[in-house]
C-alpha cells in the first residue's frame, strides 16, 4: 500500500510539477517584469555590456551589493539573445535544471537508485515551482546553488582541492550561500580532520585571493558592498516560519532515517533552517534563502525512499496542499492578460520623453529608459538613515524624470514620499504598480 500511495501521489505531483515548468519557459521570451530582481540584474548587466561601472560609487543612486561573476555570464549571454533580462532567465532555467542533475549525482554517489534520485529531484523541483519565482527568473541564486553541488560531489569522490575551490568560487556568484560549504566542513572533521584541515585552508585562501583581487579590479572592498543598509524585523522571520511547512515531513524522515549519510544531511539541515531564518529577518528577503533547505530535504527523501518509507511516500502531501492553497493567477505573476498589460505599460513609458524612475527597472529597460534609481535599496538606506534623502528629494521637486513607476509609494521614505506626491500625478494603476506623471507632462512627438 505505501508503494501504490507513493506512486499515486509523486505521479501527480509529476504532472503539476511539468505543468508548472513549461509554463515558466513559455514566461522566459515574454517582456513582462516576474520579479523587481530582473531588471536589478539586467541594469548591471548592461553596465558591463556597455563598459560602464559594474559598482557605482556611494553617491551614485544604483547601488550593487551582489558579488560580480553572475554579470559577467548574464552579460556574454546577452549578447546572443539581444536582452539582458532574457539573457538571465536562460541563465537560471539552465541552473535550475543543473542543480536537478547535481542531486541525482550527489544521490547517486550515496548509493541511492534510481526512483530515489527521481523523487528527490520532483521534491526539489517541485518546491522551487510552487513556493518561489526562482525557475526562470533573471537572479543568480541557482547559479550559485548548481556550482555548490558541483562542489559537494567532488567533496565526496575525495577531490579536496577542487571541491574547496569550486564553493570558494560559488560565494562570488551568490553571497548568501553558506550552509553547504559549512556542513560539508564540520562533516569532513568528523571523518577526517587532515582533509578538513586541507578544505579549509584552501577554501579560505582561494576566497582570500578572490576578495583581492576584487580590490584591485574594482577599487572598493566587496564584503562592505555586500553589507548595503537594509531593516531587520523579527515579523520578517515569522512570516518565513508560516511558510515552510513543506520542510516539516522530510525533517521527520530525517528523525527515522537509517542511513550513513545522516549526520551530513542532519548538518545541511540544520545549518541550511538557521542561516534561511537569519537572513529572512531583513527586508526584501525572499524565498531564495530557503533553497539549501529545500535540496537538504530532497536529499533526505531521496535516501529515506531507499526504505520505501511511508513519511518519504507522503512527501508530496506537503507540496501538493501548498498548491492548492498558494495557486492562483498570480501564483508565478505571470498570465496572459499581466503580459498584455505589461505591454501597455513599456509604451506608456517609452511615449515619455525623457527619464524614468523604475520600481521594476527591467519595465524601463525594456522602455528604453536608463536605470536611473535602485528604489529598494536606496529606499533601505534612507530608512535606516545611511543615506540623505534631501539630494534624490530636490530631483524631484526639479522634476529631473518625466515619469515614475512605483509598486510602494513609501518605498524611498517620507521625505522623498512626500516629494513626489506634491509633484507628480497618478497617470494610472494595475499589476505594475502605480504611473505618474508631471501635472502638464510634454507630449511625445
Amino acid at each position: 500500500m505505501s508503494a501504490r500511495l507513493s506512486t499515486v501521489l509523486w505521479g501527480a505531483l509529476a504532472a503539476l510539477t511539468l505543468a508548472l515548468l513549461i509554463r515558466n519557459i513559455l514566461a522566459i521570451p515574454v517582456s513582462a517584469p516576474l520579479d523587481p530582481n530582473e531588471g536589478w540584474n539586467a541594469a548591471h548587466a548592461l553596465s558591463l555590456a556597455t563598459r560602464q561601472a559594474l559598482y557605482p560609487p556611494p553617491q551614485s543612486l544604483m547601488v550593487n551589493n551582489y558579488p560580480p561573476l553572475s554579470f559577467y555570464l548574464a552579460a556574454a549571454l546577452s549578447r546572443l539573445t539581444g536582452d539582458a533580462v532574457i539573457a538571465g532567465r536562460a541563465l537560471a532555467l539552465l541552473s535550475f535544471l543543473a542543480a536537478c542533475g547535481g542531486i541525482a549525482l550527489v544521490l547517486r554517489h550515496m548509493g541511492c537508485g534510481a526512483r530515489a534520485r527521481a523523487i528527490a529531484i520532483l521534491f526539489f523541483a517541485a518546491t522551487l515551482l510552487i513556493a518561489s519565482d526562482y525557475v526562470g527568473m533573471d537572479d543568480p541564486q541557482l547559479l550559485g546553488h548548481a556550482l555548490q553541488l558541483a562542489a559537494l560531489l567532488l567533496l565526496l569522490r575525495g577531490k579536496i582541492l577542487g571541491a574547496a575551490l569550486a564553493f570558494a568560487a560559488s560565494l562570488f556568484f551568490k553571497h548568501n550561500l553558506l550552509a553547504l560549504p559549512l556542513a560539508a566542513l564540520i562533516w569532513l572533521f568528523g571523518r577526517d580532520p587532515r582533509l578538513a584541515w586541507r578544505f579549509l585552508l584552501c577554501g579560505m585562501a582561494a576566497t582570500g585571493l578572490g576578495l583581492l583581487l576584487f580590490r584591485l579590479v574594482y577599487g572598493a572592498n566587496l564584503l562592505t558592498l555586500l553589507a548595503s543598509a537594509r531593516l531587520f524585523s523579527l515579523a520578517n522571520v515569522q512570516f518565513a516560519i508560516m511558510h515552510l511547512w513543506w520542510a516539516a515531513l522530510p525533517l521527520a524522515c530525517l528523525v527515522a532515517l537509517r542511513s550513513p549519510w545522516k549526520s551530513f544531511c542532519l548538518l545541511y539541515a540544520g545549518a541550511a533552517l538557521l542561516f534561511g531564518l537569519a537572513f529572512s529577518a531583513g527586508d526584501g528577503v525572499d524565498a531564495n534563502v530557503f533553497f539549501d533547505l529545500a535540496i537538504a530535504c530532497a536529499l533526505i527523501l531521496g535516501l529515506a525512499s531507499q526504505n520505501t518509507s511511508m513519511l518519504a511516500a507522503l512527501g508530496a502531501v506537503p507540496l501538493l496542499l501548498l498548491l492548492v492553497f498558494n495557486f492562483h493567477d498570480n501564483n508565478f505573476f505571470f498570465t496572459r492578460e499581466f503580459a498584455a498589460q505589461s505591454a501597455r505599460d513599456i509604451a506608456f513609458l517609452k511615449s515619455q520623453p525623457g527619464p524614468a524612475l523604475c520600481d521594476q527597472l527591467s519595465l524601463c529597460l525594456w522602455a528604453g529608459k536608463g536605470a536611473e534609481v535602485d528604489v529598494f535599496n536606496v529606499g533601505e538606506q534612507i530608512k535606516t538613515g545611511k543615506r540623505d534623502p534631501a539630494p534624490l528629494a530636490a530631483m524631484i521637486a526639479a522634476h529631473r524624470f518625466a515619469v515614475l513607476q512605483m509598486q510602494d509609494p513609501d518605498a524611498l521614505g517620507p521625505i522623498v514620499g512626500a516629494a513626489i506626491k506634491n509633484n507628480y500625478r497618478l497617470h494610472h494603476g494595475d499589476d505594475n504598480g502605480s504611473f505618474l506623471t508631471l501635472p502638464n507632462p510634454k507630449r511625445a512627438p
